[in-house]
């Protein structure tokens, strides 16, 4: 589509994700919300009549997506960052604190942040706090100026300027985060656990799994329950890896503490098995594993010991995802996945028999529950009018150099899902691909 903006008042199709069924409907669009949810045959023409082949799902909301701007505008930036994510269905992203210049450690660190978006939002955008050394006094202010909640790592980040928390450090920001109500995020691979792995220069995947060893995640994810238990603080598992930190957060779910986890498309859809040696395009921390453990990962989510799927998306330049020449160790650690990522899962959850609808709770409605968006993730009388339309006539075919993030890297390069993204809606308004309104997208910040 082309031109000046599309807004939409009806949309019209025979599968459409109310509540967790997925059933004929016609939706009524307002002021960028969803005003009714009448029987399909509710409008003599609608704007948007969706085909049989497709189904209307609310649309996802990426609670992990590194914008890396200001700063590292070369890395990425708001304005590719969030077409990309509109393209994947993807109508809500929360930036993470880190990459970017100055990091979202401070209230003037945020509002950098926030100017750097301003007109440049294809999609709805909020931002992660950060907790670094010594700024415990700077946490309850950020919270009141509306981050979601703050982010830390347990071993290093990647970046001089978002040092990891020591365990009294980490307890300390537990303890402030406690007591305004707020929620840590946690990057949780123990620093001491991966000092000690070998970590030689070397091409080979087998190698790179042996620096990043299970134990870094079940150690620091121990770690990390033990402190909400004697904090209260709420506490949130990044990007599980290892599936033997099952046990753990299965054990601390049922003794009632405020723990949730997420897992990502990657690890969801790789395994070690696959992943060629020198081939940096797959390099994350903590890493794909094994075949067997991505089976697990998948059993965990279906059990809901993992709460949600979230991108990670996490880019760089070529220079710095190929420092190196194929040396693992060398190479920048993170996947490109913001616009792949939804149908990517939706396709490997239909080869295992689970249904459009579990997904879309995994990346929608569980994540925007994470951040406290109950207007968002859902499609119900007063949501936004956030869609995506999902149709399995067309395939996702992954061409790196065709996707809308800055820099053309992707793990996914060269493959193939079914089923594709066609349309996405944010309040209402289609997103055109080829003239985005970046003033359309809303900087979001908590309300409660």
């Amino acid at each position: 589509m082309s031109g000046t903006p599309t807004d939409v008042t009806t949309v019209r199709a025979r599968r459409v994700l109310v509540g967790d069924e997925v059933r004929p409907a016609t939706l009524h669009l307002a002021d960028g919300r969803i005003a009714a949810i009448a029987p399909y045959d509710g409008a003599d023409v609608p704007d948007l009549d969706v085909p049989d082949t497709a189904t209307v799902l609310p649309g996802v909301v990426d609670t992990h997506v590194h914008v890396n701007e200001p700063g590292r505008t070369h890395w990425e930036g708001f304005a590719t960052a969030t077409l990309a994510a509109a393209l994947g269905g993807v109508t809500t992203v929360v930036d993470m604190p880190l990459n970017s210049i100055p990091p979202t450690t401070t209230v003037a660190g945020l509002r950098a942040k926030q100017a750097a978006a301003a007109g440049q939002l294809a999609v709805d955008v909020g931002f992660w706090g950060g907790a670094v050394p010594g700024n415990e006094g700077d946490l309850e202010p950020l919270w009141e100026a509306g981050v979601l909640g703050f982010k830390c790592f347990l071993s290093p980040s990647g970046v001089d300027e978002f040092p990891p928390l020591d365990p009294a450090a980490f307890l300390r920001a537990l303890r402030a985060v406690a007591g305004f109500g707020g929620l840590v995020v946690v990057h949780a691979e123990d620093a001491g656990v991966l000092d000690a792995a070998p970590a030689r220069p070397s091409t080979a995947y087998a190698d790179f799994l042996l620096s990043r060893p299970d134990e870094a995640e079940t150690r620091a994810i121990r770690q990390v329950i033990d402190g909400a238990r004697e904090t209260g603080a709420r506490v949130h598992v990044l990007h599980l890896s290892s599936a033997r930190a099952l046990p753990l957060l299965r054990a601390a779910k049922d003794e009632g503490l405020p723990v949730t986890v997420e897992t990502c498309p990657h690890y969801l859809t790789f395994t070690a098995e696959q992943v060629p040696d020198a081939a940096a395009r797959y390099k994350c921390c903590p890493p794909i594993r094994d075949a067997a453990n991505r089976d697990e990962l998948w059993a965990g989510l279906v059990e809901g010991v993992v709460d949600c799927v979230v991108s990670d998306h996490s880019p760089s330049t070529g220079e710095e995802k190929f420092r190196g020449g194929g040396d693992l160790q060398q190479a920048w650690g993170g996947i490109s996945g913001l616009q792949v990522g939804f149908p990517a899962v939706a396709a490997e959850a239909a080869r295992r028999g689970i249904d459009l609808a579990t997904v879309s709770r995994w990346m929608s409605a569980a994540t925007a529950d994470l951040v406290g968006f109950p207007g968002k993730g859902r499609i119900a009388v007063g949501a936004d009018a956030d869609l995506l339309v999902h149709d399995l006539a067309e395939d996702t075919v992954v061409v790196a150099d065709r996707l809308a993030h800055r820099n053309p890297i992707s793990a996914y390069d060269g493959l193939t899902f079914p089923g594709r993204v066609t349309t996405t809606l944010v309040r209402g308004r289609v997103v055109d691909a080829g003239r985005p309104d970046r003033t359309w997208g809303r900087q979001l910040e908590r309300t409660a």
